[in-house]
């Protein structure tokens, strides 16, 4: 009798999805929406992305990161400060409670799998929280986020040992939008990249296999290389 042959598959990547009112082609409805800009390298790194609107409890967030291989936490609105024990500032937006619940949810038991998981700028932040640490609230760095719709330029310093640093260097300049960043880090996370003032920029999960957060935009200018070691790592599991 012959050995089956076990046949490789995609990587199936989830990625959370914005909640925002959206217009096309006349009409005008609330929408769970993703750039191209994020799941082009995915797709284009042999990954399948899968939408994730925040549609489902803790129990459904296990059921479905046991049948991810990885899990990509885009960016978006604050997360709310009661979710690290905090009193809102001022400047901090309005929270999505639901798509809070939602992503805390989805990486709480993606921690507990150990799934490959990328984190951008909200999704850093999201990561530190769910972790047990806190964020600034407003970090008063007008360079991490212009007036207007566009990114700014920021250069950061990156621990070439550690991830993201491994694969860029010990020193690039990067596109944010954010006005909070990592407080107090969360257990198990070590600061791997900073920006001038010292401000966290990029974090990594000490005993996890890929658990890696930018407060950067990596999908914006054509860099593919993180996206290419996340689906990597994801598809270590296929």
């Amino acid at each position: 009798m012959s050995t089956p042959v076990r046949v490789s598959r995609a990587p199936r990547i989830g990625v959370t999805t914005y909640q925002e009112d959206a217009s096309w082609r006349g009409w005008n409805r609330r929408a769970s929406l993703v750039p191209r800009d994020f799941l082009d390298p995915i797709a284009d790194a042999g990954g399948l992305p899968i939408l994730l609107p925040p549609d489902g409890d803790r129990a459904a967030a296990h059921d479905l990161v046991a049948w991810l291989d990885g899990l990509l936490l885009v960016g978006g609105p604050d997360v709310d400060p009661g979710r690290y024990g905090r009193e809102r500032e001022s400047g901090t937006g309005d929270a999505q409670g639901d798509r809070d619940s939602w992503e805390i949810a989805l990486a709480d038991a993606a921690l507990d799998a150990d799934l490959a998981v990328l984190g951008v700028c909200r999704g850093l932040q999201l990561l530190n929280v769910v972790c047990g640490g806190t964020l600034r609230q407003e970090i008063g760095r007008p360079g991490h986020q212009p007036e207007g719709s566009r990114f700014g330029s920021v250069e950061v310093t990156l621990d070439e040992r550690l991830m993201p640093g491994a694969l860029m260097g010990a020193a690039t300049e990067v596109s944010c939008y954010h006005h909070q960043g990592v407080e107090r880090l969360g257990a198990g996370l070590v600061a791997t990249g900073w920006c001038a003032d010292g401000g966290v920029e990029s974090v990594q999960h000490s005993t996890r296999d890929f658990v890696v957060g930018v407060q950067w935009h990596p999908e914006v200018g054509g860099d593919s290389r993180l996206f290419k070691a996340f689906v990597h790592a994801a598809g270590a599991r296929c």
